[in-house]
């Protein structure tokens, strides 16, 4: 036992020196619903309190390779909307406290998995699923890999040691207005997904996505369907692909919307990042349990 015990105390610092290394990495893709609408001021006091305990752990980097704690009360902050990111760090602090966590975020409003957010980027695919000149110049996926490897380097540069534990992916609702773009959606799905895997080289990464449920648009109505169809279709758990289910039930109440039916409320992204940060928990094995 006194053997055990020498043992256990040598190893201990070396363990907790391994810890404090480490960094784990979410990385987070989509239009305006990853985006987000949420209000901070919203917020209940509880759950302000919450983000700001785990601002002192959990760090995001959104649009660009400059880093900022989480939480969205600092006096400085400018902006005061949030989206699944704040209650994903939550989630993911209060589940592993002491961990340190840094989210990497990329979110355009209105941009389409066919066109800006496709990994095998071409003029025309971005002529057809972007309709204003600004977003067809825009070359999402790409530009988010970039932001990755630049941050992850500035880690490694610092003597950490990042670990990628998966992505989070809210994004659909642009491609489901176009026959075209929402018949294709499931393919470029798995095509997003391999291209983020082929990038951090790791095969199993772990990949969840949002099931969309905006109200059917005019000029192709059944474009929601078919996108939720595809989606689904797209699961593949034994391969690390997870889906958040969502209903059509316009009462929202599953994640309850603002008053346009399309973009989800506080209380909307609250339960959004809740889902996302409970699916990461549950199935990830990178992040060492004390």
């Amino acid at each position: 036992m006194k053997i055990l015990l020498l043992q256990l105390l040598f190893l201990f610092p070396a363990f907790c020196f391994a810890q404090d290394n480490k960094v784990y990495v979410v990385l987070l893709g989509g239009q305006s619903n990853m985006a987000g609408r949420g209000q901070f001021q919203e917020l209940t006091p509880e759950n302000k309190a919450r983000a700001d305990e785990a601002s002192k752990y959990v760090s995001i980097a959104s649009g660009s390779k400059t880093v900022h704690p989480l939480s969205y009360s600092a006096p400085d902050k400018r902006q005061v909307n949030f989206g699944p990111e704040l209650f994903i760090g939550i989630r993911l602090y209060e589940q592993f406290p002491n961990r340190k966590f840094l989210l990497i975020k990329e979110a355009q409003g209105g941009t389409s998995l066919y066109g800006a957010w496709h990994p095998q980027w071409t003029q025309e695919r971005v002529m057809i699923g972007e309709r204003d000149a600004k977003r067809q110049k825009m070359k999402l996926f790409s530009k988010h890999i970039s932001i990755v490897k630049n941050v992850l380097d500035q880690l490694m540069n610092q003597g950490k040691q990042p670990v990628v534990i998966g992505m989070c992916w809210m994004q659909g609702e642009k491609d489901s207005r176009l026959e075209a773009t929402a018949s294709e959606y499931g393919e470029n799905l798995k095509l997003l997904i391999q291209g983020y895997r082929n990038f951090l080289d790791q095969e199993d990464m772990l990949f969840v996505y949002g099931q969309i449920n905006c109200p059917p648009r005019t000029k192709f109505p059944s474009g929601t369907d078919v996108v939720r169809e595809q989606m689904a279709d797209a699961v593949n758990e034994k391969n690390g692909i997870y889906m958040i289910s969502t209903s059509m039930d316009s009462s929202w109440k599953d994640f309850p919307k603002r008053e346009d039916n399309v973009h989800y409320n506080t209380l909307g992204q609250e339960k959004l990042g809740t889902a996302f940060g409970e699916v990461l928990i549950q199935n990830n094995r990178k992040i060492a349990v004390k």
